[in-house]
């Protein structure tokens, strides 16, 4: 089985963030992978990954990183699959700033979507999106996930209901 997805970042660091990802591909049983590479301190990795992901069978990317999140950008200059960046706060973060516009100020011709900060949950289910145009089942699972979600908004909304106030109308 090769991997749909690739989930990367910037170091280990970001594995509390980027786990979001990996436990929902996992969940809809949708293949992925995971690596650590630096734009910045492996950068020939970083290229010979862009250069051979979709050769071994990925068809999106989700990069995160922190600080100067380069990494999102660097793959996106060097492959034409989709690259999801996820911004994610660092220890020596701008409270989180620097990688959100390191990620989203991306120059013309090399975009990067740009979820929110330390959110791989939605970079995987944007993934899930994308597959879907070309999935039946992906889309099944995609719809089923978005049910579930107004499900629970609706739940929530009913147990709302019933606490009570003296003066709620």
């Amino acid at each position: 089985m090769d991997a749909r997805v690739s989930i990367i970042m910037g170091s280990t660091s970001d594995w509390k963030v980027m786990e979001q990802a990996a436990k929902l591909l996992d969940e809809m049983e949708i293949p992925f992978e995971i690596n650590a590479l630096s734009a910045h301190r492996t950068p020939e990795k970083v290229m010979q990954f862009t250069e051979n992901a979709h050769n071994k069978g990925v068809q999106v990317i989700i990069a995160g990183a922190g600080a100067a999140a380069h990494l999102p950008g660097v793959i996106a200059a060097g492959t034409h699959l989709p690259v999801i960046g996820v911004p994610v706060k660092s220890s020596n973060s701008l409270d989180g700033w620097d990688s959100i516009l390191s990620i989203l100020q991306m120059p013309a011709g090399i975009p990067v979507a740009t979820v929110a900060l330390d959110n791989a949950r939605n970079a995987a289910i944007l993934a899930m999106q994308i597959l879907s145009i070309g999935d039946e089942n992906i889309r099944q699972k995609l719809l089923q996930f978005k049910k579930d979600l107004k499900n629970k908004v609706v739940q929530a909304n009913d147990d709302l209901k019933e606490i009570k106030f003296s003066f709620r109308v």
